[in-house]
């Protein structure tokens, strides 16, 4: 996630629609640039919320209103919980949350999540956990007493999101710098082109290609190609998404897939999405969550 401003939306249950929503997004302090890429707040106040969640990087969220489920690929499901640990999903997932329903997060990098969790990505990917499972149980206070105030109209998002930072940067337990620097190469890697090849990662790395396939996976939640793939499809899938698309950007996407079948099926499994279905709402809650800026994986 993140851009400033918010905008509602109408729409009905089918996932093929979208919902009333407003998403505003929040600073980071200086001192988390490197662990959190935005804070947000989300807003629906319909009875029923369906909608896809893309491949993304891992967060940490208040339900302060709704409660809901996640439905994964793989046939598993979580159920929601008052302050929630979002691991990082590795291909589009479908979710519903009795509304209305309120959320105010912080989406983490890379970083942020080995640092904050000590989780491996790989092995912990595509689950929705109870916060205090894994951050212990004043990370559990903590989402009540937020959740509360929230409802009460004792704090807005802004405070929440800033305690939230509070928490995450106490909670911090710095990795060595080999680790950070491997991070780090990563992300510059998956941002240098929009199909990097995979032996420039192997080239910039101190480690052996076997070490970068474990590490990558550990922190990013896929090995590098994989990783690739998914962002390759998010990318085009934000293209896809925007209404002014220029023809020239546009056959650099599709050059860069097999083919046609290929792009779409790609598309489809990383965001939920056809290139069609994409373009049918460029104002969608998706179409929100595919926006390019939010397909960083920052350091």
């Amino acid at each position: 996630m993140g851009k400033a401003g918010g905008r509602s939306h109408e729409c009905g249950e089918d996932l093929a629609q979208t919902s009333r929503f407003e998403l505003r997004y929040i600073p980071v302090p200086q001192q988390l640039a490197h662990h959190v890429t935005t804070f947000y707040h989300f807003r629906c106040d319909e009875a029923e919320v369906r909608e896809i969640q893309p491949a993304a990087v891992g967060q940490l969220t208040l339900f302060a209103r709704g409660e809901g489920e996640i439905f994964f690929r793989d046939g598993t499901s979580d159920r929601s919980h008052e302050i929630n640990l979002l691991s990082p999903v590795s291909v589009a997932a479908t979710f519903a949350v009795d509304g209305p329903f309120h959320a105010i997060g912080a989406a983490l990098t890379p970083l942020g999540w080995a640092e904050l969790t000590g989780l491996h990505a790989g092995n912990h990917a595509n689950r929705l956990y109870a916060a205090e499972d894994h951050l212990g149980q004043d990370v559990g206070r903590l989402g009540a007493r937020l959740c509360a105030a929230y409802r009460d109209g004792a704090m807005d998002a802004e405070a929440c999101a800033a305690e939230l930072g509070q928490c995450i940067g106490s909670l911090l337990r710095p990795l060595s710098d080999e680790h950070r620097e491997l991070i780090a190469i990563t992300a510059d890697w998956l941002g240098s082109d929009f199909n990097p090849e995979i032996e420039e990662l192997f080239a910039a790395s101190r480690y052996s290609r076997r070490q970068v396939q474990r590490l990558v996976d550990q922190y990013f939640g896929l090995p590098p190609t994989a990783l690739r793939r998914k962002y390759r499809a998010l990318r085009a899938a934000a293209l896809f998404s925007q209404p002014d698309l220029a023809p020239e950007t546009e056959a650099m996407v599709r050059e860069s897939f097999y083919d046609q079948p290929h792009m779409i099926r790609e598309i489809r499994l990383f965001a939920g999405r056809t290139p069609a279905r994409l373009s049918d709402d460029p104002e969608s809650y998706l179409s929100e969550m595919l926006d390019l800026r939010n397909l960083r994986e920052l350091r």
